[in-house]
C-alpha cells in the first residue's frame, strides 16, 4: 500500500491508532475527489478491492461512495485496522432512501468509529459511533442517534446528523462489497439516479470546497460564500479537471461527459 499512501501524501503510520486514522481520513478527503465520471462515461463500476485501489492509485481518479470507501477500507485493513462495511440510507428532504444506497465504514479501536471518505461534504474526521452527544468537527457539529425501527434481535439503526440535519441512516450489520453491487448498478445506470443526471467532481480545500458541475466551476468558502464561473471551452474544462482535481481527461472523454 506504499503507492496508496504516496497518493494521499501520508507516511506509513507506526500503529493502527486513532491519531493515524484521523490523519489518513483527512488526507484522503483532500487528495481523492468525489466524482461520478465513470458513471457518465459508461465505464463499469467493479466492486473488487484490487480494482478500486487501482482506480484511485494507478489511474489517479476518485469515485462515489462504493468506490472511495471500498478502496479506503482496503488501505486501512492493510495497515492493521479492523474495518467493517456498513450500508446506509441517504436522507432526501427528511426521508431515508433505499437500503444500501450508501456505503460507509466502521473501524473498531477502543471504541467503534464511523469513517467516511465517500459522501462528498461530510465530517473531516472519524465520528465515535458510541457517542450520543454533539461531536464537533471542522466540517460542522455532528450527532448520532439511535432509531429502533428494525426487527427485534438486530442492533438499532443509527441516524447521523450534521448541524441538525439528517444525512444518512446506518444499518449496523456488516456487509461484503458484493452485497452493494445491485444498488451500485442502479446508481450507475438508472435515469432516476442523481449520479446519471449530471457530471460532478468535488474536493475540499483549505478555504472551503471546489466543485465542477457540468461546465460550472464552483468555489464555496467555509463561510458559505459561493462563487461560480462558467467554463466556456473544452480546454478550460480539461484544465480545471487537471488543476483542481488532478484528473487528466482526453478531449473525447470530456465530450462524452456532456
Amino acid at each position: 500500500m506504499a503507492a496508496y499512501l504516496q497518493r494521499i501524501d501520508v507516511p506509513r503510520p507506526s500503529a493502527p491508532d486513532l491519531a493515524s486514522l484521523r490523519a489518513l481520513q483527512r488526507a484522503h478527503l483532500a487528495a481523492v475527489p468525489f466524482e461520478n465520471l465513470s458513471v457518465r462515461l459508461g465505464e463499469p463500476i467493479v466492486l473488487d478491492q484490487d480494482a478500486l485501489v487501482a482506480k484511485v492509485v494507478e489511474q489517479r481518479r476518485g469515485g462515489f461512495c462504493y468506490e472511495l470507501n471500498g478502496a479506503f477500507a482496503a488501505l486501512l485493513t492493510a495497515l492493521g485496522y479492523q474495518v467493517e462495511l456498513l450500508g446506509a440510507r441517504v436522507f432526501t428532504e427528511g426521508t431515508p432512501g433505499i437500503p444500501m444506497d450508501h456505503l460507509t465504514l466502521r473501524v473498531q479501536l477502543d471504541q467503534a468509529w464511523l469513517v467516511d471518505v465517500g459522501f462528498g461534504r461530510f465530517s473531516f474526521l472519524p465520528l465515535c459511533l458510541d457517542e450520543r452527544g454533539e461531536q464537533v468537527d471542522p466540517a460542522g457539529t455532528f450527532r448520532i442517534t439511535e432509531q429502533h425501527t428494525g426487527s427485534s434481535g438486530f442492533p438499532p439503526d443509527l441516524d447521523v446528523l450534521a448541524d441538525g440535519q439528517p444525512q444518512y441512516r446506518i444499518d449496523q450489520r456488516p456487509y461484503q462489497l458484493a452485497d452493494f453491487a445491485p444498488v451500485c448498478w442502479f446508481q450507475a445506470t438508472s435515469p432516476a439516479s442523481t449520479f446519471t443526471q449530471r457530471t460532478l467532481c468535488s474536493l475540499p480545500t483549505k478555504a472551503g470546497r471546489v466543485s465542477l458541475v457540468g461546465n460550472r466551476l464552483i468555489h464555496t468558502g467555509d463561510d458559505g460564500e459561493r462563487t461560480e464561473q462558467q467554463l466556456a471551452t473544452d480546454q478550460q474544462r480539461l484544465d480545471a479537471y487537471r488543476e483542481h482535481f488532478g484528473i487528466t481527461l482526453t478531449l473525447d472523454q470530456l465530450q462524452r461527459l456532456g
